[in-house]
């Protein structure tokens, strides 16, 4: 045995480290994290690009720590925002343990797929590389064996693991695989600790998720969330002011809706999943912003936290 920073007594067999987790956007990344935590701590909808950054999910037991890193979908980009989370997810293939690639084997593959291959071919340093091939259970039994096959085959060294991330099959099968190729080594953060994203980052990717779930298609990838107050009010919780901000004025009286509706259905699936997150009751209070062709504006990215730098040689 030997002693941690924490002042616990962790096995000489502890293994630890880091684990990737990419692929194109909707292809289930963030559900599947959240269901290994066996709590919500990333946003989830049904539309693409429902995460914007890279955000560690922290799975601690007796015998291994596995940090996730949940990364935007890789894709066709736009317009700058969505250079930003290319970027995004490419950097969190630097110094990581294990890089967990996951398909969408109900769709079947995009050429999206074939790009983050070739990405990943590049890769001078590559680490372990694994497959986990989403969606099983939407694919009918006959079909099963030529989707897998046809997944398989985008990258035949790399091992596979065919699962649904929703129901849960196949889940433990990838877990284990991913722990034995984890180094042996002390946990590197504290078994209590679940995400490196504060409450307030978590909040504001909640609200944008309720965006996703309520608005038209024309709307909700223009959205963004900006937290400007989050108090604790002691036994009666917390209070959020939060802006949503949108790209047209149009747009905007869509979000508020009639007589305020969409814009209350809004903030009511938002605040039920902020209490479920924190264990508190919350009062939510939310207003729409204007902020034209944000997604295209530097400087508005700068203002919310998005910066574009240029690409770094991969190593």
């Amino acid at each position: 045995m030997l002693s941690s920073d924490y002042g616990t007594l962790i096995p000489m067999t502890y293994h630890s480290g880091f684990v990737a987790v990419i692929g194109r956007p909707n292809v289930g990344k963030s559900t599947l994290i959240n269901a290994f935590l066996g709590q919500k701590v990333a946003a989830v909808s049904p539309r693409a690009q429902t995460t914007r950054r890279r955000q560690m999910g922290i799975l601690t037991t007796d015998t291994y720590q596995i940090v996730f890193v949940d990364t935007p979908g890789l894709h066709q980009a736009r317009h700058k925002l969505g250079e930003y989370l290319n970027q995004e997810a490419e950097e969190a293939l630097n110094g990581v343990d294990v890089i967990l690639w996951m398909l969408d084997a109900a769709a079947g593959l995009h050429e999206e797929d074939r790009q983050i291959a070739a990405l990943l071919a590049q890769m001078r340093k590559r680490p372990p590389l694994m497959l986990a091939l989403n969606k099983i259970d939407l694919i009918p039994a006959e079909q099963l064996p030529a989707e897998l096959q046809a997944c398989a085959e985008l990258f035949p060294e790399a091992e596979y693991f065919p699962l649904s991330a929703a129901n849960g099959k196949g889940r433990e099968q990838l877990l284990q695989a991913l722990v034995s190729k984890l180094p042996e080594r002390p946990p590197e953060f504290d078994e209590e600790q679940i995400t490196d994203f504060y409450e307030r980052e978590i909040a504001a990717d909640l609200i944008r998720e309720a965006c996703l779930l309520h608005l038209r298609d024309e709307v909700p990838h223009g959205v963004n969330i900006r937290i400007d107050e989050f108090t604790e009010r002691g036994e009666r919780g917390a209070y959020i002011a939060a802006t949503v901000f949108v790209e047209r004025e149009s747009h905007k009286g869509i979000v508020i809706g009639e007589a305020g509706a969409m814009l209350k259905k809004i903030g009511s699936t938002a605040r039920t999943e902020i209490e479920a997150m924190s264990g508190r009751r919350v009062f939510l209070e939310l207003r729409v912003k204007v902020e034209k062709d944000w997604r295209d504006d530097e400087n508005a990215l700068r203002r919310f936290g998005y910066k574009i730098e240029k690409k770094k040689k991969r190593k």
